[in-house]
C-alpha cells in the first residue's frame, strides 16, 4: 500500500483507532472472536455477525500484519513463484524462536498452486506450525485446526488456545497453518480496501440495481488490481485442497480436524472431496455451509429474539438501567421503525457523517453478551435512550463501519465464492417476508448477502449436500445463546454425531479456553468416542 497517499493515511489511521477502542455498547467492526484480540471481540454479537471477522480490521490495518509477518522471521507467506508442481513432500520443519511464539512451537511452509485448476501455475507459500505430541510413543495423528474469518490466522488461533489444548497434545501433533485468504490479506492493494458504497437495505428494484452495480464496480476495480491471482480462488474448495496438501506432506492417510467459525465453510467443502481422508471432525460454532446463509440467518433470527427478552428482564430488574420501567420491546421496535421513515442523521469520529436507519440499527446496533458486570447491555441501554431523542451517537460508529466494511470488495472476495450473495430481488424480497415473520424486532434483509451482490464470478462453491454415508460421526459445540443452530443443524445431518451445548455467550469456544467443551472435544478426537445427545456445558 502506497504510505504516500494521505487519504489512505487517514482511513487506516481512522480504523486503526476504531479496533483500539475501548469497550462500546455495540459490537466491533466485525469482530468474530478471531486472532487473539479480546479486547475487540469480548463485546460482539457471534452469532448475528456472521463470519467475515476481525480479519476486515486486520485486512484494513496493514501495520498489525506487518509486524506480525515480520515476526515470522524467515517465512514468507504470500511469496509468489512459479516452479513446476511437486509431489507433497514432509514440511522442513524450524525453530521458530524469536517469533513470539510457543518455545516448543516448530514453524514450517508449503506450496500450493494458486489455482487448483492450474496445478503448473503459479504457487502461493502458507505458514505451518506444529506443537509436537508430549508423549509421543502414545502419539495417535495429528490435529489440524480450521481457522475462520475467513482470513483467520491458523497460527495465531493455535498459539492462543494451546495451553487449553494440553491434554489433547498428549496424543497428538497439534498443527495449524495460515490459509490462502491470510495470503490475500497480506498482499491485498488499496483498490480493494475502498468499500464501493455505505450498506443500507434495498427497498425497491431500483434500489438493488444500484447496489448491484455499485458493487459490481467495486470488485473489478479489486480484480483489476489484483496481482497474486487470489482474486478468483478463495473459495472454500479451493481452501479445502490446500488442507489436503498439508495433510499429505504430513503424511497421514488420515487427519483429525478442529475447525471454528467460518472454517467450518472450508471444513464442509473438505468432507464434500475427502470424506474418507477424515479420522475424526470437531466443528465449533461453525456455519452451516450445506443449507445456505439465508438459512443460517433465519434460524438465528429467533435466538436473537430470545437474547432481547433476556436484555429486557434483566433491565426490568435493574433500576440503573436507562430504559428501567418501560417496554423496552416496545421502545427498540418503536426506534427503529421510526428511523426507517425518518434516518437519524449522525457523525462518526471515525468513518463521518451518515444516516442510521431502522435497519442499521436491526443490522449492527445489539449485543448478545451482557459482558461483565452487565456493562455492554447497560451501554446498549443508554444508546436506545439517547436515539430516542435523536441522538444516535451511541450507534454511529458500529452502524457505519459496519456499513461500509461488508461493503468492502477485499474483504468480500474471501467469501462471495462460497455462495453468500442473493440471486436477485425477487430473493431478497422472499428473504425479507420470511425474516421479519421470524423476527419482528431484527427481521429485514441480510447484510452480509447484500454484500456479495454484484459478485462477477461463477460461484465456485455453492451450498450443496454431503456424502454423509462416507463420513465418520462428528461433534460439534455452539453457544446456546448464539451459534449452536449453526453447528447442531449441519452435525444432525451426519449418522451418530452429536452437538454440544455450551448454556451461555460465547464463540470458538475451545479459542476461549472452555473447559468443558474442551474437554468432549479432546475424548472425542483420542477415543472417537462421543457424549450423549443432549449434552449442555454450563457457562464458565
Amino acid at each position: 500500500m502506497d504510505q504516500a497517499d494521505p487519504r489512505r493515511q487517514r482511513q487506516e489511521q481512522r480504523v486503526r483507532e476504531r479496533a483500539s477502542r475501548g469497550d462500546q455498547h455495540a459490537p466491533p467492526l466485525l469482530a468474530d472472536n478471531r486472532g487473539g484480540h479480546p479486547e475487540k471481540v469480548r463485546r460482539m454479537s457471534p452469532w448475528c455477525r456472521p463470519i467475515l471477522a476481525d480479519r476486515v480490521i486486520t485486512m484494513m490495518t496493514t501495520e498489525r500484519r506487518r509486524r506480525y509477518a515480520a515476526l515470522l522471521t524467515g517465512l514468507t507467506l504470500a511469496s509468489l513463484t512459479w516452479p513446476a508442481p511437486a509431489a507433497a513432500r514432509e514440511p522442513l520443519w524450524r525453530d521458530c524462536a524469536g517469533r513470539d511464539l510457543p518455545a516448543d512451537m516448530r514453524c514450517a511452509t508449503i506450496e500450493v498452486p494458486v489455482d487448483w485448476a492450474e496445478a503448473g501455475g503459479p504457487r502461493i507459500t502458507l505458514d505451518l506450525v506444529r506443537l509436537p505430541a508430549t508423549e509421543p510413543a502414545r502419539r495417535i495423528g495429528s490435529v489440524l485446526g480450521v481457522p475462520g474469518g475467513p482470513g483467520a490466522s491458523g497460527v495465531e488461533d493455535l498459539k492462543r488456545a494451546a495451553a487449553g489444548l494440553a491434554d489433547l497434545r498428549r496424543r497428538f501433533d497439534l498443527v495449524a497453518y495460515d490459509p490462502r485468504t491470510s495470503v490475500w490479506l497480506d498482499r491485498l492493494p488499496p483498490a480493494c480496501l475502498e468499500p464501493a458504497t455505505t450498506l443500507s437495505e434495498p427497498v425497491s428494484r431500483t434500489d438493488y440495481r444500484a447496489l448491484t452495480e455499485a458493487m459490481a464496480a467495486g470488485f473489478a476495480a479489486c480484480r483489476e488490481a489484483d496481482t497474486t491471482g487470489l482474486f478468483a480462488t478463495m473459495d472454500s474448495l479451493s481452501v479445502a485442497k490446500d488442507m489436503d496438501a498439508i495433510r499429505r506432506a504430513l503424511g497421514e492417510e488420515r487427519l483429525s480436524f478442529m475447525a471454528n467459525s467460518y472454517g467450518g465453510a472450508p471444513a464442509v467443502a473438505y468432507a464434500r472431496l475427502f470424506p474418507r481422508r477424515i479420522r475424526a471432525m470437531y466443528l465449533d460454532g461453525t456455519a452451516n455451509h450445506v443449507d445456505g446463509w439465508l438459512t443460517q440467518t433465519l434460524r438465528t433470527l429467533p435466538v436473537m429474539e430470545e437474547t432481547l427478552t433476556r436484555f429486557a428482564a434483566w433491565c426490568a430488574a435493574t433500576p440503573a438501567c436507562a430504559l428501567h420501567g418501560q417496554d423496552v420491546k416496545a421502545v427498540w421496535r418503536e426506534l427503529t421503525e421510526g428511523a426507517d421513515r425518518t434516518p437519524i442523521r449522525v457523525t462518526s469520529p471515525h468513518f463521518g457523517e451518515g444516516e442510521l436507519t431502522g435497519w442499521h440499527l436491526r443490522s449492527f446496533g445489539f449485543t448478545a453478551d451482557p459482558g461483565p458486570g452487565n456493562a455492554r447491555w447497560s451501554a446498549f441501554a443508554d444508546a436506545i435512550a439517547k436515539a430516542v431523542r435523536g441522538d444516535g451517537s451511541g450507534f454511529a460508529d458500529a452502524a457505519l463501519g459496519n456499513a461500509r466494511a461488508w461493503a468492502t470488495p477485499g474483504a468480500l472476495a474471501m467469501t462471495c465464492g462460497d455462495g453468500r450473495g442473493y440471486t436477485g430481488y425477487a430473493q431478497l424480497e422472499e428473504f425479507r417476508r420470511q425474516a421479519r415473520q421470524a423476527s419482528p424486532n431484527f427481521g429485514g434483509a441480510a447484510f452480509d448477502a447484500l454484500g456479495c451482490t454484484g459478485w462477477p464470478l461463477r460461484v465456485a462453491n455453492p451450498p450443496r449436500p454431503l456424502p454423509t454415508r462416507e463420513l465418520p460421526p462428528l461433534l460439534g459445540a455452539g453457544s446456546m445463546w448464539g451459534d449452536y443452530v449453526w453447528t447442531e443443524s449441519l452435525i444432525r445431518k451426519v449418522p451418530g454425531s452429536v452437538t454440544v451445548g455450551y448454556d451461555g455467550p460465547g464463540h470458538a469456544l475451545y479459542l476461549w479456553g472452555k473447559k468443558c467443551p474442551i474437554r468432549y472435544a479432546t475424548t472425542y478426537l483420542t477415543d472417537l468416542r462421543l457424549p450423549p445427545p443432549g449434552t449442555v456445558c454450563p457457562a464458565e
